[in-house]
């Protein structure tokens, strides 16, 4: 590297200096780079960012990279569809921001017998970079701010005049740490609806008594749950809630599809049995098994039939106790983070089965991680009463 008064700097004057450094000139590449420091170069002007070959090719299509998270959130990394952690690499070598200048595998070395010199200026400089991780996306914090204020339905008095704690999709994008992709998927997941721009939750006794008009109407129509008409749907039940929220009820709880031209939805079995199931559960702390059993049977439309299986990342069984009992657990109101969701399990129970802990862990499994490698990392394997069971590797208060 040379000042900048050595952008006079010769051919000759460079073939001597490898002469006394003793390397071969024929070892070399052709085309010599005579670096330059400008005058106001300035290690604290860029940041160096290190993208594998996806984000390299997103980059040159034009398309952009966002950063997210607000002050009191380490900051991530979102494509269209994807989240990363930002992580600051240090390194020895001094990188060096040289615009216009070509790699060994750029020069066009055809014909060129004779060495040529080319001059370039470094802009700037760093001994450290932005390394990149996907990650899942947060998306703990949604939900909390989509219930600052849910849809209890049309005709409450000042709602819809009411803005604070209500959120438009660029809104939530600007709070949200997850691609756009990440937190569509997501307010389909929890149910969220588009009202007059505004993305809301509706408020779970008002999403079930939706649910309740529409398989009451099935009922009275003798209706197969496979094939609810939407037409009749809409004009049968759009004198007692809005139309869009009938709708939305069956996007929630059933699949569309045609048939002979007509919209018709197939109703999900596992959903509506799931959905009975949460507000059956919420209103106690624990339930006798056997009674919530008979009492969930009994709660849902006739012809659908319900299953402990249903209920994985929703509730959680005590075989342990006398009698079985039963209690609200959702995997969503369990933290983000690996290691505070191992405690908080643990806390609560201090030794797990496999098939107890799996819906509690599944979503923390990265790309080609399983929940076995999980378990394996967080908590101790041991038998009790001939039964394998995990407990925690930490100690963990109770």
């Amino acid at each position: 590297f040379s000042p900048s008064s050595a952008m006079s700097r010769t051919l000759e004057e460079v073939q001597a200096t490898i002469q006394i450094a003793k390397l071969k000139e024929n070892d070399l590449q052709n085309t010599i780079h005579c670096l330059t420091f400008g005058e106001s170069v300035s290690s604290g002007d860029y940041c160096l960012m290190e993208l594998d070959d996806t984000l390299c090719k997103h980059i040159e299509a034009g398309k952009s990279l966002v950063i997210r998270g607000d002050q009191d959130e380490r900051a991530v990394l979102c494509s269209e569809d994807k989240t990363y952690d930002l992580k600051i690499a240090d390194t020895s070598n001094l990188l060096l921001l040289v615009p216009g200048c070509v790699t060994p595998d750029q020069l066009t070395t055809d014909n060129q017998t004779s060495s040529q010199l080319v001059h370039a200026q470094i802009w700037g400089f760093s001994n450290s970079y932005w390394e990149l991780r996907k990650r899942h996306p947060k998306l703990k914090k949604l939900k909390r701010l989509l219930m600052e204020n849910p849809y209890e339905g049309p005709g409450i008095s000042g709602q819809e005049d009411v803005t604070e704690g209500k959120y438009t999709r660029g809104d939530l994008l600007e709070r949200i740490q997850a691609s756009e992709e990440e937190l569509e998927a997501q307010l389909q997941t929890i149910h969220a609806c588009d009202v007059n721009g505004y993305w809301r939750l509706l408020d779970f006794d008002y999403e079930m008594k939706l649910l309740g008009h529409i398989t009451q109407l099935v009922d009275s129509e003798s209706w197969s749950f496979s094939k609810v008409p939407l037409r009749v749907s809409l004009e049968e039940l759009g004198r007692l809630e809005p139309q869009e929220m009938i709708e939305h009820s069956l996007n929630c709880y059933g699949r569309c599809y045609m048939d002979n031209g007509e919209v018709f939805f197939a109703l999900n079995e596992d959903k509506v049995c799931r959905a009975t199931a949460q507000m059956l559960l919420q209103n106690a702390a624990k339930f006798n098994l056997a009674e919530f059993q008979e009492v969930w049977q009994q709660s849902v439309p006739e012809g659908m039939g319900t299953r402990l299986d249903q209920l994985k990342s929703l509730a959680l069984v005590d075989r342990s106790s006398k009698p079985e009992t039963i209690s609200l657990l959702r995997v969503e109101d369990l933290p983000e983070d690996t290691l505070e969701r191992f405690t908080h399990l643990f806390t609560m129970r201090e030794k797990w089965t496999e098939e107890d802990i799996t819906p509690y862990i599944q979503d923390l499994c990265g790309e080609k991680q399983t929940t076995g490698a999980l378990l394996t990392k967080y908590a101790r394997l041991s038998t009790q009463n001939g039964m394998k069971v995990f407990n925690s590797r930490r100690l963990v208060a109770t």
